[in-house]
C-alpha cells in the first residue's frame, strides 16, 4: 500500500505532504467518492456527457483493488481532470445557486476531482510498476 515513512528519534512517524499525496493517489476510495458525487449531480435530469465519467472512475477503483495502483492513479487523474475542466465551464448565475445543496455538491465534486488530478498524477509520474503490472 503506502511506503513506510521515515521515523524520528522519538519513534513518531513523520508524514510529509508528499506522503499524504501518495496515499490519496494510491487509494481506491477517492475515485469512488468522485463517481458518487458526479452521479448525484447529473442523474436527474439525465445529462449524458457527464454521466460518462462515473463508470470510468469506478473501473479505476476496480483496477486499484487488483494491485494496478500506478495505472489506476493515471486513469483516475486523467478522467478527474477532464471532469473538472467540463464542470468549470458552467457558472452559476446567482449567489444562492452557489451555496445551495446542488452548488455545495458541485463544489465538492470539483474539489475531489482536482485533488484526484494532482495526487493521481503524482503517483503515476513517480510510481513504479510491480511484477504483475509489467506490460509486454
Amino acid at each position: 500500500m503506502t511506503s513506510p515513512s521515515p521515523s524520528t528519534k522519538e519513534g513518531k512517524v513523520e508524514r510529509s505532504a508528499l506522503n499524504y499525496l501518495r496515499a490519496w493517489g494510491e487509494s481506491p476510495v477517492p475515485p469512488t467518492i468522485a463517481a458518487t458525487l458526479i452521479t448525484s449531480l447529473h442523474a436527474r435530469p439525465p445529462q449524458f456527457l457527464p454521466l460518462l465519467f462515473p463508470p470510468v472512475l469506478l473501473a479505476s477503483s476496480f483496477l486499484n483493488l487488483y494491485d494496478y495502483t500506478t495505472d489506476a492513479a493515471g486513469i483516475s487523474a486523467a478522467w478527474s481532470g477532464l471532469y473538472v475542466l467540463l464542470a468549470r465551464r458552467r457558472r452559476p448565475e446567482h449567489m444562492m445557486q452557489r451555496f445551495g445543496t446542488r452548488g455545495v455538491v458541485r463544489g465538492a465534486a470539483m474539489g475531489v476531482g482536482a485533488v484526484n488530478l494532482v495526487a493521481g498524477g503524482w503517483v503515476y509520474a513517480t510510481g513504479k510498476r510491480g511484477e504483475g503490472e509489467n506490460v509486454g
